[in-house]
């Protein structure tokens, strides 16, 4: 049976609230994958460690979140596609975005690798942490294809329809975090080390189950990558930078409230990494709308006119203002 949903039938609510359940739940997996690893480091190697893992997670994310911008730009553009029923348009910007998310995927990882010691110095990070945050950061940005790879992955089903198939591709990757977390982090004495390596083997195997999930079950018309024409680029550019800009700027603010954190000493560090996962949680449900409201295809007349647009952002305001004032106070 298919997984895909079609948006322009039935009630709306219902239809918004069941694509969006899934997103959270896999949102929510994410965020349980940040509290496993800030339970193990904090536990088995103490406060520098977790503080450590704090600070280069917050160069990580600023990075992840300028990759998520550009996911934005794939959202949108692919639901275009889908919702005209244009499979060689759907084709042909698959191919462009995975060449150019991968081409940035490698550049970024290389950037970060080498200017990992800069980076951290600039964000104050103190003596006691900066050799486990700069190993932490480099195993990392060597990895960063796999991150971005299995997130594409579940943003590509998001843009036909399926928001169910890649709560799948998140779970093996938290399940598999748990269980590595503490094999290599006191098992084989790797330390902060250990906590990296588990978090590229995670999801390097969630990206590669996700490939090999995707092709078998037939879900998206993937095809060997090759040159994209120079319009589906800027296409991608055009839409994908400014928004990545923006996401990397929210995370970079972060990262300066970082810099003034990491002046207080390790303590202070390791508390506000761990407020920072419980603070994560709050902004799931607007999330997880907000993917929706992109992926939304313009499938009908309905939806061309306008008429099932406004109905779609109206409905989406209000569950996302309601979300927004309820959900704080389940914590």
């Amino acid at each position: 049976m298919s997984r895909q949903q079609d948006f322009t039938e039935g009630n709306i609510v219902k239809q918004m609230l069941a694509f969006s359940a899934p997103i959270i739940f896999t949102n929510l997996l994410q965020v349980s994958y940040q509290f496993t690893d800030s339970l193990w480091v904090g536990n088995l190697l103490g406060g520098n460690a977790l503080g450590a893992v704090a600070v280069s997670s917050t160069v990580i994310f600023t990075i992840l979140s300028f990759i998520i911008g550009i996911n934005n730009a794939t959202l949108t553009i692919l639901s275009q596609q889908k919702g005209k029923d244009n499979e060689e348009g759907l084709k042909r910007y698959l191919n462009a975005f995975v060449v150019v998310l991968t081409a940035m995927a490698i550049f970024l990882g290389i950037v970060g690798f080498l200017f990992a010691e800069t980076i951290l110095g600039l964000l104050g990070t103190p003596e006691a942490m900066m050799g486990e945050a700069v190993t932490y950061l480099r195993i990392n940005a060597l990895g960063i294809l796999f991150l971005l790879g299995y997130n594409f992955i579940g943003t590509v089903l998001r843009a036909v329809g399926d928001s169910r198939t890649p709560l799948r591709f998140v779970t093996i990757a938290v399940v598999l975090n748990i269980f590595l977390d503490p094999l290599l982090i006191s098992g084989f004495g790797l330390g902060v080390d250990g906590a990296a390596y588990a978090t590229i083997l995670s999801q390097g195997s969630a990206f590669l189950y996700g490939i090999y999930y995707v092709r078998k079950h037939q879900l998206v018309p993937f095809t060997v990558p090759k040159l994209p024409k120079r319009e589906e680029v800027l296409l991608i550019l055009n839409l994908g930078v400014p928004s990545g800009l923006q996401m990397s700027v929210i995370s970079a603010g972060v990262a300066a409230i970082m810099s003034v954190v990491t002046s207080h000493g390790e303590a202070v560090v390791a508390g506000f990494s761990a407020a920072q996962r419980l603070d994560s949680v709050i902004m799931l449900p607007a999330q997880a709308l907000e993917r929706l409201s992109t992926a939304w295809p313009d499938k009908t007349s309905a939806y061309a006119n306008g008429t099932g647009l406004a109905k779609l952002q109206h409905t989406g305001c209000c569950i996302t203002w309601e979300s927004c004032f309820c959900w704080p106070c389940c914590w």
